[in-house]
């Protein structure tokens, strides 16, 4: 008999509640004073959690696909710029293929990247632009693809003004932030996942030599990569090994495995914030 999992719906709820309060006080709601107006928070909070659960759902069912022991997510609520630091699975047993590496690795960031896309989409037909700076004293920085997705949609800003987003086209840009992180291909990520799948041993050196770029554009770049190349390093940028490496990944999934990392560079944010 399965035991209820107390702890997960406890995280999920109160990181509802973390991200309602952040989409609230990003529609100007002052919580303090107005707590019964933190409803309008739940475009952001619904969007975000419905994009976080989609990533992590499909790697517990992808797992379950390939009878690995997998735990249900468990979220983690934040009073960060965002209201969560993300979610994750644990996996309790081996992996035995390639194949299965690929399906679990890559099946989180995919789900995840499709429900940003819609996000992003439809957020960006309700977000604006206003002058630069009006918006408050923090700029988000784009990725290609939320780029080419604004000035498709928004058009083009003149200069001196930004993109005002929308709840939903915040957490849509969130998505695709969270989605590139994962698919650093780096240690035990997603992104680290399908390269193992992908290139075997060479796998630890790729890793090695990411984090090495990443230290550059801690320095060069923004600062927050430094913090991140530390965290890797002390995860370890080795991947444990699966239990019949022998049999070779199939074309299909070396084709997803390609498509993932086409999906990072897409999302990648080389500044993500900025303090304007």
């Amino acid at each position: 008999m399965r035991r209820v999992p107390y702890l997960n719906i406890i995280l999920f709820v109160l990181t509802f509640l973390s991200t309602l309060t952040v989409g609230a006080l990003e529609e100007g709601v002052n919580i303090i004073k107005e707590p019964l107006q933190i409803y309008r928070g739940f475009p952001f909070a619904a969007t975000l959690l419905g994009i976080l659960l989609a990533h992590e759902l499909s790697h517990y069912l992808s797992s379950r696909k390939h009878r690995v022991d997998a735990t249900l997510p468990y979220f983690i609520p934040a009073p960060t710029l965002f209201g969560t630091f993300g979610a994750f699975i644990k996996m309790k047993s081996p992996i035995a293929t390639r194949n299965a590496l690929m399906d679990i690795g890559a099946s989180g960031p995919i789900a995840g990247f499709v429900l940003s896309v819609v996000a992003t989409v439809v957020g960006l037909f309700f977000s604006g632009i206003a002058p630069a700076g009006s918006a408050g004293g923090i700029k988000l920085g784009d990725s290609l693809l939320f780029a080419g997705l604004s000035k498709l949609i928004v058009g083009s800003v003149p200069a001196n003004y930004d993109v005002v987003l929308s709840p939903v086209a915040f957490a849509g840009w969130i998505g695709f932030f969270v989605t590139s992180l994962n698919l650093i291909p780096v240690g035990q990520l997603d992104g680290g996942h399908i390269v193992y799948a992908l290139l075997g041993e060479r796998h630890a050196k790729l890793s090695k030599i990411l984090i090495g770029v990443l230290v550059l554009l801690g320095f060069f770049v923004w600062e927050g990569w430094m913090v991140w190349a530390v965290l890797l390093i002390i995860l370890g940028f080795r991947h444990p090994p699966i239990m019949y490496s022998t049999i070779p990944l199939d074309p299909k999934r070396r084709l997803i495995g390609w498509a993932a990392l086409a999906i990072f560079v897409l999302t990648f944010t080389p500044v993500p914030v900025m303090i304007v």
